[in-house]
């Protein structure tokens, strides 16, 4: 079997034995077909990139000759004549390019750091030299050649970040070094190189390291260090812990009774995301408007909202709700929010366990849960009802004359507006269950639809956002709760928008001060990163089980 060899000196084998190949114009018309591998490249093109855009009045029947000549060395079906030119046939693994390429595909989808490495070492091993090394000038193979020659580089730091997340950081200087001589405007290698000083015990040199890559760029591109570049300067001069690698996270199992800990002393805040919402529904089970047997999720009311108004689909509830605020004003928008998500929804198996915490709180002698939620519906809400306990409810308006403000709904008492929230002490967390709705309710009262609004709409996250910091607006007694608390997220799906604007909203670009900690079953990498960068522990479990399994340990502690 014939394989092609172009990750260096340019070679062709047929069963692990070399094939010479007798001139130039061979090995470049070659080449020129393998960069575009069981493609048809026409006869023009191949013409005009052999003789450089110049050939003579017989180069069209020089290529048929050169492609005889191939087919005698090679073989008669190694190269295909198909209109309007030629294409060379050519089986995956037999084109060291292709190996490479799957390799690094298999390596940026593992799950370990170590066989990241391992498969990212098996592909830079393919490479013997410079790409297409021996073949003549030709703008088409020179490009494919820097194209793969970026790939290798890209391979490179890729593998370094999955060794130096192995923990492999003084062994990896050295060869750092050289790669940062070779490549001296590459950031990422220089980040890299920093990263491994620092964990190496060698701050001192991580520091000069970043200076003389800021002295390089200067110098050669007259532009300061990127924003990447940058942070990581700044961490190393804090000593920021998330420098350092740590050995691995324990399970979430093992972190339920630590969660229970801070849960039953009055120190956790509960965040309740918009896909607590589908937890604990019947298989097959989906949201109608006819029904309502259950909540619906966020996906639901868009698809809802797109149907009745008959809008693109397959768009986030964000955009969708910006087309009908655009298409057909906030009225329609709002009060069919205010249908839907007004009707009384069973509650699911977190907004349950919530209800059933003061019980067990007073039962103790524990102070009261806060929960922050930033779904839609009242599912929660109806919960402590259902559980017969009373709970301040502290909402964001949206719109209106108290834009910005935040409304007060205690049991049994007229609801009011939080006019001076750094003097506000009506609200006591410690006595009695509160619920922080981030992003609006309903008001049954039509005299008071102005404070049944949410945060739904694209321009509502901006307005939301433009506001400053929520601390300034949200009373202060919860403040304080807020900022001395362990946080425990459930129901945050990758990219959402709420928790983003949640977290930006309450820390800016701060990390939490108090171990926290996300439940998803299934966090993407940008999630996780997001996470990690806030200083949040991810756990990869479903919600269900783990509100069960801190049910037990609530239970447990409480005997």
């Amino acid at each position: 079997m014939l394989s092609f060899r172009v990750l260096g000196p340019f070679e062709v084998e047929r069963d692990g034995t070399s094939v010479a190949l007798s001139g130039q114009r061979q090995r470049d018309l070659l080449a020129g077909l393998l960069i575009r591998a069981n493609h048809v490249v026409s006869t023009e093109r191949l013409v005009d990139e052999l003789w450089a855009g110049e050939p003579p009045r017989t180069a069209t029947t020089s290529l048929h000759n050169t492609v005889s000549q191939l087919r005698r060395i090679l073989g008669d079906d190694a190269i295909v004549t198909r209109a309007p030119g030629y294409l060379v046939s050519v089986q995956a693994e037999s084109l060291d390019v292709a190996r490479f390429e799957r390799l690094v595909s298999e390596a940026r989808a593992a799950d370990t750091p170590e066989s990241r490495a391992r498969l990212l070492g098996e592909a830079l091993d393919l490479w013997r030299g410079r790409a297409f090394e021996g073949i003549g000038e030709s703008p088409a193979v020179d490009a494919e050649a820097r194209r793969l020659d970026e790939l290798r580089l890209m391979a490179v730091e890729e593998r370094v970040d999955a060794e130096l997340a192995q923990g492999r950081d003084a062994e990896l200087v050295a060869g750092l070094e050289a790669l940062v001589a070779a490549e001296p405007l590459r950031e990422r290698l220089r980040g890299q190189l920093m990263l491994a000083l620092y964990r190496s015990g060698r701050q001192a040199d991580a520091l000069q390291a970043y200076a003389a890559t800021r002295r390089t760029l200067v110098d050669a591109l007259a532009i300061e260090p990127g924003p990447a570049l940058q942070r990581l300067h700044a961490e190393i001069l804090r000593q920021d812990r998330s420098l350092v690698v740590s050995a691995p996270p324990p399970s979430a199992a093992d972190q339920v009774a630590e969660v229970a800990r801070m849960l039953l002393a009055g120190r956790l805040v509960a965040v309740v995301g918009p896909d607590v919402t589908t937890c604990g529904r019947p298989e097959g089970a989906e949201w109608s408007r006819e029904l309502a047997a259950v909540a619906p999720s966020d996906r639901e009311l868009a698809a809802h909202l797109t149907e009745l108004y008959e809008l693109t689909a397959d768009a986030p509830l964000t955009r969708v709700a910006q087309q009908v605020f655009a298409l057909q004003g906030v009225g329609p928008l709002y009060d069919e929010l205010h249908e839907v998500l007004g009707r009384p929804y069973p509650p699911g198996p977190v907004h349950r366990f919530l209800a059933s915490l003061p019980a067990r709180h007073r039962s103790a002698g524990f102070p009261h849960l806060l929960v922050v939620t930033t779904s839609l519906d009242e599912t929660l809400e109806r919960a402590f009802e259902e559980a017969g306990e009373p709970v301040d409810v502290v909402s964001y308006i949206p719109t209106g004359r108290d834009r910005g403000k935040f409304l007060h709904v205690a049991p049994d008492a007229e609801p009011r507006v939080v006019l001076e929230p750094n003097a506000d002490s009506e609200i006591r967390p410690g006595e009695r269950p509160v619920i922080l709705r981030l992003n609006g309710r309903l008001d049954a009262d039509p005299g008071r639809r102005d404070r049944g609004q949410f945060v739904v709409s694209e321009d509502d996250y901006i307005d939301y956002l433009a506001q400053g910091e929520l601390a300034s607006v949200v009373p202060v007694t919860l403040v304080a709760k807020l900022r001395r608390s362990h946080f425990l997220f459930l129901g945050y799906g990758p990219g959402d928008w709420h928790l983003r604007v949640f977290l930006r909203r309450v820390w800016g670009g701060d990390r939490l001060d108090y171990r926290s900690w996300a439940v998803d079953p299934a966090p993407d990498p940008v999630v996780r990163e997001l996470w990690r960068s806030r200083g949040v522990e991810a756990l990869d479990v479903p919600i269900e089980q783990f509100v069960d399994e801190l049910g037990r340990a609530v239970d447990g502690a409480t005997r």
